[in-house]
């Protein structure tokens, strides 16, 4: 991941969630920020902003903890909030908090405990969030528009659809024309192309825990790709273009697929 972040000259990284497993961080102190972060992340391309959603392992810590400032003060890369945009001139990247979406987590949490600060009570949060989205969308003007979460919309992974999101994040993203969805969630690279709208799903949940070897049918029209290991993926966009490499651990190319913008596909290997 370093050696192929230097040859791009990347100028970000997104993470998609489930930063530090199995439950968070107790506190901005935790020694797993260092083990499970900074010491690992050590190659001199990927001292750049890094950009952070929570997944649902981290709403079993303390959220807070990953949204403090203590954070950043330790390591100047740690960007983490529960929803924000990034404006990267010729596109948008907006970050949604997928994980109160989902109703297991409420009605079903097992031996776990979630931190529910700030998100409860949850209709009004997820309320508020989907009108937040919807205008944030709606009012842009890049040429692209990229919306990052950790869960899963389209997947035929082991998680596979989040029916959640399906229901009630989805239509906002078809209505405002979405370019790109990326999630974590399932441990594997996968790209899904709608055949109901433009939008590419691709799932980037390879850094851990990968091999799982379980992978349900799809309809083979959507899918084009799928990788059952560990990798990780690159975006470049420009005025004219957005293309989307998948990698594996190694750094070879697995996958790759771009677009022109207003939409001439020119790439789907």
């Amino acid at each position: 991941m370093g050696k192929t972040g230097k040859d791009l000259h990347i100028d970000f990284v997104i993470s998609t969630g489930d930063n530090f497993y199995d439950d968070g961080i107790i506190s901005p102190f935790d020694s797993q920020f260092q083990d499970s972060f900074t010491n690992i992340y050590t190659s001199s391309s990927l001292q750049k902003p890094w950009y952070n959603v929570l997944g649902n392992h981290d709403y079993r810590g303390n959220v807070h903890a990953q949204l403090s400032p203590i954070l950043r003060d330790l390591d100047c890369r740690w960007i983490c909030l529960k929803s924000y945009i990034v404006n990267a001139e010729i596109a948008d990247i907006f970050f949604v908090d997928t994980t109160p979406f989902v109703d297991k987590y409420f009605d079903e949490p097992k031996d776990h405990v979630y931190d529910w600060r700030g998100v409860l009570p949850r209709n009004k949060y997820l309320t508020n969030l989907l009108t937040e989205v919807d205008v944030a969308l709606h009012e842009s003007v890049a040429k692209w528009k990229i919306v990052v979460g950790h869960h899963t919309i389209k997947s035929a992974g082991h998680h596979g659809i989040t029916k959640e999101l399906e229901k009630q994040l989805l239509p906002i993203l078809e209505a405002n024309e979405v370019d790109l969805y990326i999630n974590g969630h399932d441990h594997c690279l996968e790209h899904i192309s709608s055949i109901n709208s433009g939008i590419q799903f691709m799932t980037s949940g390879g850094g851990s825990k990968a091999w799982k070897g379980d992978v349900n049918q799809w309809d083979p029209q959507e899918m084009r790709f799928y990788y059952d290991g560990q990798g990780f993926m690159s975006v470049y966009i420009s005025e004219a273009e957005l293309s989307v490499v998948f990698y594996d651990g190694y750094g070879r190319i697995l996958h790759r697929w771009g677009t022109y913008y207003k939409k001439e596909i020119y790439s789907d290997i």
